[in-house]
């Protein structure tokens, strides 16, 4: 089907905006880490990291789409265990599989790193700065940016493939999706930055999300819509903390004035 079929065709509209809105959702992950990863740099290396961190999102993506041939074939088992796998896990491997159990682990491991670092400040690693915040270093950011990248590209990518036969269809989203995450990514970073309980749940978010990935590698599917509900949830009860301590502050600041 060439172009002008497509943009005529109410079924591939709304295929690109079901699917738009799939990758906004699967983005957000990748969001939530990026932000977090550049709030750790100098604040005027930040926008820079995200930028670069977004950019590698929309080639890696743009690159996995021109080769769908290699994206079908990251499904197919190149390995199973010899032993009989418990009920509800498989013990056959794809290429797939594998990086979503190695971007699981790097996701459980960071997430981790970063709240014990929230936890014992004074044991975080890297350099301070004068006021004993931690900063990473700018290569080191960007090249954990790229290792997330690539899980959740892949993962966006399958998604994508598995939504529409139209690779038009797949690029437009890809491209829309991206440049919502661009004008997004400065005002989460900054809302994460300025209030350290989000930090937390974010970091939350990712320890669940490292921990789904790697279920999904071992073949236990956890649909999606329990995750994203259970996320809103948490969201939805920090809000609410959020607005209680902002209607409280006025009382506690004339408390401490009397």
């Amino acid at each position: 089907m060439d172009i002008a079929a497509l943009l005529s065709d109410p079924a591939a509209w709304a295929a690109l905006i079901t699917l738009i809105v799939m990758e906004v959702v699967l983005g957000i992950d990748n969001l939530i880490f990026i932000s977090i990863l550049s709030n750790k740099l100098p604040e005027h290396q930040r926008a820079k990291a995200r930028r670069i961190g977004i950019a590698l999102a929309l080639i890696m993506r743009l690159g996995l789409l021109s080769t769908l041939a290699f994206i079908v074939g990251l499904v197919k088992p190149v390995f199973t265990l010899p032993f009989p796998a418990p009920p509800g896990m498989d013990f056959a491997f794809s290429w797939r599989d594998l990086i979503l159990i190695a971007g699981g682990l790097f996701l459980v491991w960071k997430a981790t790193t970063e709240i014990h670092e929230k936890v014992e400040p004074s044991d975080g690693h890297g350099v301070m700065d004068a006021g004993g915040k931690v900063v990473a270093n700018m290569g080191s950011a960007i090249f954990q940016i790229i290792l997330i990248d690539i899980v959740f590209s892949i993962d966006s990518i399958l998604t994508a493939v598995g939504m529409t036969d139209h690779l038009p269809i797949m690029i437009a989203a890809v491209v829309i999706t991206v440049a919502i995450m661009l004008v997004a990514a400065d005002p989460l970073a900054n809302f994460i930055n300025e209030n350290p309980t989000i930090v937390m749940l974010a970091l939350g978010f990712l320890l669940m999300i490292g921990a789904v990935l790697i279920a999904d590698g071992f073949g236990v599917h956890v649909p999606k819509g329990y995750i994203y509900a259970a996320m809103a949830f948490s969201a939805g009860v920090e809000a609410l903390n959020m607005l209680a301590r902002r209607r409280n502050k006025p009382a506690l600041e004339d408390k401490t004035l009397h």
